[in-house]
C-alpha cells in the first residue's frame, strides 16, 4: 500500500503563518490547481495543496501497488509560491508498464514533447498535456528520486533557500513567460547548487 508518511508537512508556525493568513485563502476554500500552456504563472502557496496530493495518492495507489508516491515541487513546501500543479514522483521497476497503467486507468497522458529526451524517467500529466493539475514523474533510478526528495527537504528546512528560490522563479517566469523548457533549464543551476550543498552537509565529519 502507498504510505506517504514521510511527506507530512511541518507545523505552520515553522513558516510564521497559518492557513487562514495567506492573503485571503482559507483552508475551507477549494485549492487552486492547474496550469495551461499560456504564460508561466507563479501563485501564492495554497494550504489545500497537500490534501490534493493525498487524494491523488489514494487514487493512484491501486495502480502502483507497493510503490510509495512522494510529493515534490513547490506545492510540497509549506508557504512556497510556485506553479499551481501537484508534482509527484515514484520509483518503479518498469517505466513502460507503470506508465501504461496510470494512462489506461487514471487518465494520465504521456506527452511526447515532454518525454523526447528523458532517460530513466517518464513524465506524465493529468488531465491533459495542455492543461495540467498533476504531474507524475516515474523513475527507475534511485539516485534520480533521491535528488528530487533532497531538494524538497532542503527547501522545507531552509527558509532563506526557499525565499531565494521563489525570487528566482518569479524573475524567470517574467523572463521566459511562455518558454517552459527555457524556464526549467534556467532553474537547473540553482537546484544543482542546492543539491551539492545538501550532499556536503550530509557527509559525516572526518
Amino acid at each position: 500500500m502507498n504510505a506517504p508518511n514521510d511527506d507530512r508537512r511541518k507545523p505552520w508556525h515553522h513558516w510564521g503563518m497559518r492557513p487562514d493568513h495567506r492573503g485571503g485563502v482559507t483552508a475551507h476554500q477549494p485549492a487552486r490547481i492547474g496550469a495551461g500552456d499560456g504564460a508561466i504563472e507563479i501563485v501564492e502557496y495554497d494550504p489545500s495543496w497537500p490534501a490534493c496530493y493525498e487524494a491523488e495518492c489514494q487514487r493512484l495507489a491501486p495502480l502502483l501497488p507497493g510503490v510509495p508516491i512522494h510529493h515534490i515541487g513547490s506545492s510540497a513546501v509549506p508557504g512556497l509560491a510556485g506553479k499551481a500543479v501537484i508534482d509527484m514522483i515514484a520509483l518503479v521497476d518498469d517505466l513502460d508498464a507503470h506508465s501504461a497503467a496510470v494512462m489506461q486507468c487514471a487518465g494520465y497522458q504521456l506527452p511526447t514533447r515532454f518525454n523526447a529526451h528523458l532517460v530513466h524517467r517518464r513524465f506524465l500529466c493529468y488531465p491533459s498535456a495542455s492543461y495540467r493539475t498533476h504531474h507524475l514523474h516515474l523513475v527507475d533510478d534511485q539516485a534520480d528520486m533521491d535528488r528530487c526528495l533532497r531538494f524538497r527537504d532542503s527547501l522545507r528546512a531552509n527558509r532563506e533557500l526557499a525565499s531565494n528560490y521563489v525570487a528566482l522563479k518569479r524573475g524567470l517566469a517574467a523572463r521566459f513567460r511562455e518558454d517552459r523548457e527555457g524556464y526549467t533549464k534556467a532553474k537547473s543551476e540553482f537546484i544543482n547548487d542546492a543539491d551539492s550543498q545538501a550532499g556536503v552537509s550530509a557527509e559525516p565529519a572526518s
